[in-house]
């Protein structure tokens, strides 16, 4: 763990083991936030890496509030949903996977209210990281607490991860056309947008887990765990703003390794140190473009369609099969090993992948092949 502090600038602390690769892009990220007006301490996560103009996976704290600290994807974050299903063939549910770029019907809702009346979109994934996996409770890490929430080991569940699609794009270009990376002119105003799109954000994971259960056969039951980790709140009388860091105080997040890998389901127990906050996934190590080169010199797109573990990735756009490719990220077990040597996560159970998907594959198969 490095601490650092200079007399113009807030603490930086980065939660992450002497052995961890953290980008120093990364770490340099946190310490030109650090040095911002009004900001008190930058917390960077083990799965810290550099993002446009701030790090992800970190918790920062001040007294100004950043809309651009939170981003464009307000409100992103990571529900799982317990499901039911007879049998779990990857192939099958595969094939029934609904297209999900495709938006709901707005009066397919009767009744139901819509943040910020924002009706496209609904129901979507979008892009980047954003996926809809359903995946096996692997191994119970922790009998009481997985109890608890009513996990065992075989249980199949939905994790989704998504965000508030075009409503965050639209909230941070208002104020940065005006007033660029500089502060919210008016917080209350922009807290109360924000918090719109954090509501619809819930709201679209929540349609998209019914869509899937629905597509699949499978019975839904309530969200064990549905955390945003993009955000801004108001603790201790200052802001605390999230990027890629989900809050740790006391909840259960689902961190995301990725889809040839485990996902780990954690208690959060963190405090001021580490912004109330735990990691939120495997964080990236590669750039999309690095990616893209490295698995386009080493992997078929075949390969990349069915994982080490046996799962299969439904996904019709090649580019993205390669940039989200497993090798692109961190060791998860790393992360999540950092994350305890630090007293900031208990794991209680680990999921692996079943059928990941990031966008809908439309093209017919030939001869078994797509």
């Amino acid at each position: 763990m490095s601490h650092a502090q200079s007399a113009t600038s807030a603490s930086v602390t980065v939660f992450a083991a002497p052995g961890s690769w953290i980008e120093s892009g990364a770490v340099a990220q946190c310490h030109q936030v650090a040095a911002l007006t009004g900001m008190i301490h930058v917390a960077g996560m083990p799965d810290l890496h550099p993002g446009k103009g701030a790090p992800i996976g970190a918790a920062m704290a001040s007294t100004v509030l950043y809309p651009f600290l939170v981003g464009s994807d307000i409100g992103c974050g990571i529900a799982v949903y317990p499901v039911r299903l007879k049998k779990a063939v990857p192939e099958r549910v595969a094939a029934r996977f609904p297209d999900l770029d495709q938006p709901v019907d707005p009066a397919e809702l009767p009744g139901q209210d819509i943040p910020a009346g924002w009706t496209e979109q609904l129901g979507t994934v979008g892009r980047g990281n954003h996926f809809v996996e359903l995946a096996r409770v692997d191994a119970v890490l922790d009998g009481e607490h997985a109890a608890r929430l009513g996990l065992t080991s075989g249980d199949l569940v939905l994790i989704v991860h998504s965000g508030s699609r075009g409503l965050g794009e639209r909230i941070l270009r208002a104020h940065t056309e005006v007033h660029g990376a500089g502060p919210a002119p008016d917080p209350a105003a922009y807290l109360a947008a924000h918090d719109g799109a954090v509501r619809w954000g819930h709201l679209n994971r929540r349609l998209m887990a019914e869509r899937v259960a629905d597509a699949i056969g499978a019975q839904l039951g309530e969200p064990v765990t549905d955390v945003c980790h993009n955000s801004v709140e108001i603790r201790d009388g200052v802001y605390l703003h999230r990027k890629g860091a989900a809050p740790g105080d006391g909840r259960d997040v689902l961190i995301a390794g990725t889809r040839g890998t485990h996902s780990y389901l954690v208690a959060g127990h963190a405090g001021p140190d580490a912004g109330h906050s735990v990691a939120h996934g495997a964080g990236r190590k590669m750039s999309r473009a690095d990616a893209l080169r490295r698995g386009r010199a080493k992997h078929t797109v075949e390969e990349l369609r069915r994982t080490a573990v046996g799962s299969l990735v439904v996904c019709g756009d090649r580019q993205l099969l390669f940039e989200e490719a497993p090798t692109a990220y961190k060791r998860i077990e790393q992360v999540i090993g950092d994350l305890v040597s630090y007293g900031l996560a208990t794991p209680v159970v680990s999921t692996l992948p079943v059928v990941t998907y990031k966008t809908a594959d439309l093209a017919p198969r030939r001869g078994g092949r797509r």
